[in-house]
């Protein structure tokens, strides 16, 4: 039987040293989704120790499309923290990212919850426990080089989280009517330098964020891990394919159908 304790030495060795390691499931037998979760629960706990605070939650591979490309085929979800989440008010922002390991831009929807969501798959009864809503970019990383793993070392690896930009942020009642609908059904582009590279919709992250949410509350209630709380902010997936970015681009996106302003990104090393 495998050390969960070493195992998870090693990641978060590999995480604060901005070093790659060999996948944990192409090496040891029997490395399951249930051992990448425990991993990922013995970091948390350390980085608690060092004085961390979780603020939220994210929601990795809510997006259909991009399965196949990473051979990951459902949603996994890790912390995110005060030192990850980053406000971006007026809408732009400069992010360093030398220290993340082959970091990726997913642009998201995120939510801020004002009381207790309750486990439900009824979208409306989610919103209703909304405080705010804000598109976000959050910048990805792997820890397994060439982005070559499976679901279980995504896991462990906090679902490849490295930051989070957080943009204007705008109260349910401000959206308009049907907000509901509208997350479904806004469109996105993603550009870099003012060249389109891709597309998206709200529908791809299991058919709406709100649907990602509630994917999340299942599977946080049938695990025993803790439940979302008031305060706590989610962000619910990559609406586009997640691209590779570098020291020295911007990064930007559009939207339509939702009154939620894009972002641009500026990248350091």
């Amino acid at each position: 039987m495998f050390n969960l304790n070493a195992l998870a030495r090693e990641l978060k060795t590999a995480q604060d040293e901005v070093r790659q390691i060999a996948p944990f499931t192409g090496r040891i037998d029997g490395f399951d989704e249930a051992a990448g979760y425990e991993v990922a629960r013995i970091i948390h706990e350390a980085r608690l120790r060092e004085g961390r605070r979780p603020i939220g939650r994210k929601i990795g591979f809510t997006n259909r499309n991009i399965w196949p490309e990473y051979g990951v085929y459902a949603p996994v979800w890790g912390y995110v923290y005060d030192t990850t989440v980053t406000d971006v008010a007026d809408a732009r922002a400069v992010c360093r990212i030398g220290r993340l390991a082959e970091p990726r831009i997913e642009p998201e929807i995120v939510l801020r919850f004002a009381s207790t969501p309750p486990v439900t798959d009824d979208p409306r009864a989610i919103l209703a426990c909304v405080d705010w809503i804000a598109h976000g970019f959050e910048i990805v990383q792997s820890h397994f080089p060439g982005w070559k793993f499976a679901a279980a070392d995504t896991i462990a690896d906090d679902g490849l989280h490295g930051t989070l930009l957080v943009g204007p942020r705008r109260r349910v009642a401000e959206l308009g009517s049907d907000v509901a609908a509208r997350l479904a059904q806004f469109r996105i582009e993603l550009l870099c330098g003012g060249e389109l590279r891709d597309t998206g919709t709200g529908a791809n992250v299991l058919d709406g964020p709100l649907q990602a949410i509630a994917h999340l509350l299942a599977v946080l209630d049938r695990s025993g891990a803790p439940p979302l709380a008031a305060g706590e902010i989610v962000t619910t997936g990559t609406l586009t394919r997640a691209l590779p970015i570098a020291a020295g681009e911007n990064w930007s996106t559009r939207i339509e159908g939702i009154d939620l302003p894009g972002l641009t990104a500026t990248f350091e090393r």
